[in-house]
């Protein structure tokens, strides 16, 4: 039976794949990924097609079109798909075909372990996509941790938020490739973080 599965993988390492998300990519025609995403499932034998940002639009059609002649499709989403993943850009694609959304664990949760914050004691704000704009600003000072997801750059976020006059030694946390073997979780101060370089694999918390 055809269906898109949008599958999300969790934030990286394959010991945070669900089976479900591992049992849906066994099961379909053809998987659709990045090639970080696609690196998890390099034993398994389908159809494969790498998915970026140069190439997003085209290839979320493509999936549709395939689905709709017949065969089943993964698509995988690195997180979970419905916080900064692809769920939202193929929605407004999918139409009448089935679609199954697996959920994954995202690098916002691993963040939140890391750092032992109850998730109903947070902000969660991504910037995926959007770039840095005033709305943050909102949330910052209301008295409780703000997880963030950075448009790629922290270094950027950080010198944004000290140009709008944020306490240069306001407490703050970075998450790097969380789950993978060289992650680093660092508790520094919101100047410190101008002083480290960053790979855009990350989430910040702000105090």
């Amino acid at each position: 039976m055809s269906k898109l599965y949008i599958v999300g993988i969790g934030p990286g390492s394959r010991e945070y794949l669900t089976l479900k998300a591992i049992k849906a990519v066994e099961s379909s025609d053809m998987v659709i990924g990045s090639p970080r995403a696609l690196d998890l499932f390099d034993d398994v034998e389908v159809d494969q097609r790498e998915l970026g940002t140069e190439n997003m639009k085209t290839m979320l059609e493509f999936a549709v079109s395939r689905v709709r002649e017949g065969k089943s499709v993964s698509l995988l989403s690195t997180g979970d798909p419905g916080f900064s993943g692809v769920l939202k850009p193929v929605l407004k694609l999918s139409g009448d075909i089935e679609l199954e959304v697996i959920p994954g664990i995202s690098s916002v949760q691993m963040c939140a372990s890391k750092l032992q914050i109850p998730w109903d004691d947070a902000d969660l704000v991504t910037l995926h996509g959007k770039g840095i704009s005033n709305d943050i600003l909102k949330v910052l000072d209301n008295g409780r941790p703000t997880i963030i997801l950075p448009d790629f750059k922290v270094n950027e976020l950080a010198n944004y938020l000290l140009k709008e006059g944020f306490d240069p030694g306001r407490r703050v946390a970075v998450c790097e490739k969380l789950s993978y073997s060289d992650e680093k979780v660092m508790t520094i101060t919101l100047k410190d973080i101008l002083d480290y370089e960053f790979s855009y694999m990350c989430v910040m918390v702000v105090y």
